[in-house]
């Protein structure tokens, strides 16, 4: 039996990701800002289950879930920062504000618990960190600048983490989901107040207003609860792990348009050593 520890458990993948590994007979330490979203889930399952509430860009509150982790389940095995919501701007539309809330729930959310539960790891030599991205951070389309920037931290960090951890018993993953049939773009979907005319075409396509799939996406969040435990409990778990078909399907065409420009500028690219 395990221990996870889950944020952002009251909606979309972090509850279905809650919902089966308890379903699996694992502990897990459900939390979400307002911890009454969860209750249910540690109500439904008292002797595995733990509520607490976290605010991730709350020190204090990283640290006291982390603590009351490990005195109920003795540690935590599996850290799942899943925490955050979306944000639409074209980047001159970003408000200063909202930027810096949205860098500070997902790079430094993330960050803050990556590095609360590591001790115990290392201690232990073992555990598994997953840091759920999008393919957002692959594919940064208009109007999602900023959404892109804080996943392509979040991505490179843990690539980093990755290696820093590897000696030591410890795997850190990350997770690119493509649309999944949760809120996000709906409740967890905010943007910026005041759109700019000449992005209409653009970024402005990408606005609230205008979404038209919330509610159709292909994405069962059950299944990929599925694959992420099975991905987790793995005996080399992935350090890359992609999540839809979609996702799969644009992280290919993201990869091959960049090998296409690298390829068209690469003589240019190479001109720039000394010459022997």
């Amino acid at each position: 039996m395990t221990t996870w520890l889950i944020t952002g458990c009251s909606t979309g993948l972090g509850r279905a990701f809650a919902e089966a590994v308890l379903a699996r007979g694992h502990h897990v330490v459900v939390t979400a800002r307002d911890v009454s979203r969860v209750q249910d889930l540690a109500d439904a399952h008292p002797d595995t289950a733990l509520a607490l509430p976290l605010d991730v860009t709350d020190q204090e509150q990283v640290s006291a879930a982390v603590m009351a982790a490990q005195e109920r389940f003795g540690a935590i095995d599996v850290l799942v920062n899943n925490a955050g919501y979306g944000y639409r701007a074209a980047v001159e539309e970003g408000e200063d504000d909202a930027v810096q809330r949205l860098f500070e729930t997902h790079v430094f959310g993330t960050t803050r618990l990556v590095k609360a539960v590591l001790p115990g790891m290392r201690e232990r030599r073992s555990g598994t960190i997953v840091n759920i991205s999008s393919i957002g951070a692959r594919v940064s389309p208009e109007g999602s600048g900023y959404y892109a920037a804080v996943k392509a931290a979040v991505e490179a960090l843990t690539l980093s983490l990755r290696k820093e951890v590897a000696s030591l018993g410890i795997a850190a993953m990350v997770v690119e989901p493509g649309g999944f049939r949760t809120d996000f773009a709906g409740r967890s979907l905010t943007q910026a107040a005041v759109p700019i005319a000449d992005y209409a075409d653009t970024a402005g396509r990408r606005r609230k207003e205008h979404d038209t799939v919330h509610g159709t996406q292909k994405g069962d969040p059950a299944r990929a609860a599925a694959a992420l435990i099975e991905a987790v409990e793995s005996k080399e778990p992935p350090f890359m792990l992609l999540l839809g078909n979609d996702s799969s399907d644009e992280f290919r065409k993201a990869l091959d348009a960049l090998r296409t420009e690298v390829d068209a500028w690469e003589k240019l690219s190479r001109s720039t050593d000394f010459d022997e």
